[in-house]
């Protein structure tokens, strides 16, 4: 009787015995051929998931204090920061991540927000914890500047007609002042500085990363002036008045790549100031005594911080900086100059630095999940020539030689734009590649990065040049293969946005070298990509990729198409897509999903119901790159 009892009482606990626990899936994403993530393997790489990063936002003009956006919760919000290394006072409360700026004179803080990822900014103030709506909620709303004087807020909006980016200013104590002052037809148009006094702005046309027409605004009558020959295939970055009244600029006007000097509302002149020699000048502030200008040259991906005095032209670069990018330039009211830093080594956090003595001094410190960042790896610069003999480069982050001894495998990761840049800088989750799974990561930087020159961006316009950026990536490919400490057996790759075209396009040209390909809001078709992306912005993408109305660049554009190559991936593949994308519409993934499972083979398809193009939630990216790991685990790390 005994042993009947012990039999029942075995059977009813192994019927009772708990299942492999699993890490719930966020409601907002949505797991199609995915397979639940196992708990343990989120317990592993936890603390990879819970570092964080502060970017610099500006200065209060009065107290002194720094605004900073972090994250404490789930998504970027609004903190200040009284003192360096001082308790960071969180302000803003909201779902969605927020931007913010405050007014010169520190009485009203602009946010910008959008919802679930869909680009449609709305701009608020905030006071108290509570956002107030200034805009109409509908449209899509780019906050350009504050005046000087701190009265009004210059901005662009599509909310005549849902296409074209209207000129507007406003008082945003009183959003009854609101009125359009320039009506204009395009989707590139920015109020990127108001005149000392407020009766004028500068304004940018943006038409591609290498054509870019700058106006003088007439704030009172909305008379748009140009400034130079818009003939010209001349780019501008940013512009700016110092107090004085002269419009400083960034222009590759005579010259391959972007340099700062000052250009003539009237006549149009541009005369250079700086002399970098094959580097852009890329970001730029002045100070409020117009005394100093701090500019930012980014030298083969790597960020240097330089001074100079505009009265006689002395330079004084900033030394001791990492390795990594310097951003978001700001002078305070008072003399520092804020910026953002960021390093293999640390994530982004905010600096100021003394124009006086040069001394940096650190304002925020931000947490790495309890991981020494100092065991993070520098990368190394790697150049090759492609088919073709132009010289390319990327950035390779090896693994620890002495923990992963032997050939190591690699991922591919291609930036998206095209017109981006990969650059050294903080690798947050994916550290645990590198660090504990030993898996070395390449950077390229294929024919139309920026950051070399507009004859380099140039190279891949348009559909009869597009695949040879694909082409580069089989120099990359050749090279990394014949490196003693890679395993040419056990590589793949990835991409998001352009990267993700780049992604499917590799898989296709390279299928016998990749173990897996993993495509982020991606770009399968480029007519139906052009037909779908929002309106704003499709003719500034046609510039680039080219206009899918013309007979012949349309049969072209369906030609390189990933969609119809679909046959010839043969690798394993993951689909990643924010429901909500204005860029690269779902309808892209959807259909090169449905074109691979139509073929009997398996796809895995993650899509962020509350997301974008890209995932910024932080319980979404940690269930995407647990389901990664996964992902490579099974592809690429399988023997």
């Amino acid at each position: 009787m005994r042993r009947i009892f012990l039999a029942f009482a075995t059977a009813a606990l192994a019927l009772s015995a708990p299942a492999l626990a699993e890490v719930p899936k966020p409601a907002a994403l949505t797991a199609d051929g995915i397979p639940p993530v196992p708990d343990e393997l989120a317990t592993t790489s936890r603390p990879y998931m819970e570092f964080r990063s502060a970017g610099f936002a500006g200065w209060h003009p009065t107290d002194r204090s720094m605004l900073i956006a972090t994250r404490f919760a789930n998504t970027n919000q609004l903190h200040t920061v009284a003192t360096p290394l001082g308790m960071r006072r969180q302000i803003s409360f909201e779902p969605e991540p927020v931007g913010g700026d405050w007014s010169p004179k520190g009485d009203v803080l602009l946010v910008t927000k959008d919802v679930g990822g869909d680009e449609f900014y709305q701009l608020h103030t905030l006071a108290n914890g509570r956002l107030r709506l200034l805009t109409d909620g509908k449209s899509r709303n780019n906050f350009g500047t504050w005046d000087k004087e701190g009265r009004l807020i210059g901005y662009s909006s599509t909310r005549r007609n849902g296409t074209d980016t209207d000129l507007y200013v406003m008082d945003p104590r009183n959003p009854r002042t609101d009125r359009r002052v320039a009506r204009v037809k395009g989707g590139g148009w920015e109020i990127l500085d108001f005149a000392p006094g407020g009766r004028r702005a500068a304004v940018l046309e943006y038409i591609s990363i290498t054509k870019s027409n700058p106006f003088v605004l007439d704030v009172a009558t909305g008379k748009l002036t140009a400034i130079g020959d818009h003939s010209k295939a001349i780019s501008y970055g940013d512009m700016e008045f110092a107090p004085d009244g002269t419009l400083w600029v960034t222009s590759d006007e005579g010259s391959d790549v972007q340099r700062l000097g000052t250009l003539d509302p009237q006549t149009g002149r541009f005369r250079p100031v700086t002399r970098e020699g094959r580097w852009d000048v890329e970001d730029f502030a002045i100070s409020k005594d117009g005394r100093t200008i701090a500019y930012v040259v980014n030298q083969a991906g790597s960020s240097r911080l330089v001074l100079l005095d505009p009265a006689t032209g002395a330079v004084r670069p900033v030394p001791g900086l990492p390795a990594g990018r310097v951003y978001g330039l700001e002078f305070a009211p008072l003399g520092p100059l804020g910026f953002t830093l960021t390093s293999a080594k640390s994530p982004a956090d905010a600096f100021s630095l003394d124009p006086a003595t040069l001394r940096v001094t650190r304002w925020t410190e931000s947490e790495t999940g309890g991981l020494d960042p100092r065991a993070n790896v520098e990368p190394e610069l790697v150049e090759v020539r492609s088919f073709d003999a132009e010289p390319i480069s990327g950035f390779l982050y090896r693994p620890d030689a002495r923990r992963f001894p032997g050939k190591r495998p690699l991922i591919v990761n291609i930036h998206g734009g095209p017109e981006s840049q990969a650059r050294p800088g903080f690798l947050g989750r994916n550290n645990y590649l590198i660090n504990e799974l030993g898996i070395a990561i390449f950077y390229p930087n294929v024919r139309g990065s920026s950051g070399y020159g507009k004859r380099f961006v140039s190279l891949d316009n348009g559909p009869f040049q597009r695949e040879n950026s694909v082409k580069d990536i089989g120099a990359f490919l050749d090279w990394l293969a014949s490196d003693p400490g890679l395993d040419s057996t056990r590589m793949a790759v990835t991409g998001g946005s352009y990267g993700g075209y780049m992604c499917y396009a590799s898989a296709i040209f390279y299928s016998a070298r990749f173990k897996g390909a993993l495509c982020n809001v991606a770009i399968s078709n480029f007519v139906t990509f052009l037909e779908n992306t929002q309106s704003y912005r499709r003719d500034l993408r046609r510039v680039e990729y080219g206009d899918e109305r013309d007979p012949a660049q349309r049969a072209k554009l369906l030609e390189i198409a990933p969609l119809r190559r679909i046959a010839e991936i043969r690798s394993p593949l993951y689909v990643v897509q924010g429901a909500n994308d204005p860029r690269v519409p779902k309808s892209e993934a959807d259909q090169i999903v449905k074109a691979v499972r139509a073929r009997g083979n398996d796809v895995w398809y993650l899509v962020g119901e509350n997301e974008g193009h890209g995932f910024s939630k932080k319980e979404n990216q940690d269930y995407l790159f647990w389901t990664t790991l996964m992902f490579w685990q099974k592809n690429l790390l399988a023997k």
